[in-house]
């Protein structure tokens, strides 16, 4: 599907992910990846921090209002509580969460699962999987869309973690 994939190998699309388990036969399968230049310990409070804002272009997702660029001291991510806020309005629930690891949440139908891997020398990769089960042409253009937007967010997280790194 156009938009599908981005940043991510073959290993990392053939890998489960926690979303995988909230959606049967999904019509929408995309995958994004980014390596990151510090440890998961440094970048799991940043993707924990997706519930305040959404981290992506502020200017279309959050009307306007910058994403903290500060971490807040924020209790761990639960089950039930909002998965995200865009423009001050709390959207999506969390549905499934491992603290370091994965978080995984639904959202206007979409289930998507941000999954942390340590890997050598205090770096990381960040994935995001994102599955949904709609018709073709609405699975095209929330693909390419969240491409757009799901790459912004992804760099962002990149960023903040390895500028704040311990």
């Amino acid at each position: 599907m156009i938009g599908d994939r981005w940043g991510v190998s073959d290993d990392e699309i053939a890998r489960a992910y926690p979303c995988d388990d909230f959606v049967t036969s999904p019509t929408l399968r995309a995958w994004r990846g980014v390596s990151v230049e510090a440890p998961t310990e440094a970048v799991w409070p940043w993707v924990a921090q997706v519930r305040l804002a959404p981290y992506s272009y502020d200017w279309i997702d959050n009307l306007g209002r910058r994403s903290p660029r500060e971490l807040l001291d924020l209790p761990e991510p639960r089950v039930g509580e909002t998965f995200t806020a865009t423009g001050g309005r709390k959207l999506g629930r969390v549905v499934s969460v491992a603290p370091g690891e994965q978080l995984t949440g639904a959202i206007m139908g979409a289930f998507m699962s941000y999954v942390l891997i340590p890997q050598e020398r205090d770096t990381s990769r960040l994935l995001l999987k994102v599955v949904m089960r709609t018709n073709r042409l609405v699975a095209v253009g929330v693909s390419v869309g969240d491409l757009v937007m799901a790459r912004r967010q992804l760099l962002t997280f990149k960023q903040l973690a390895e500028q704040h790194r311990s």
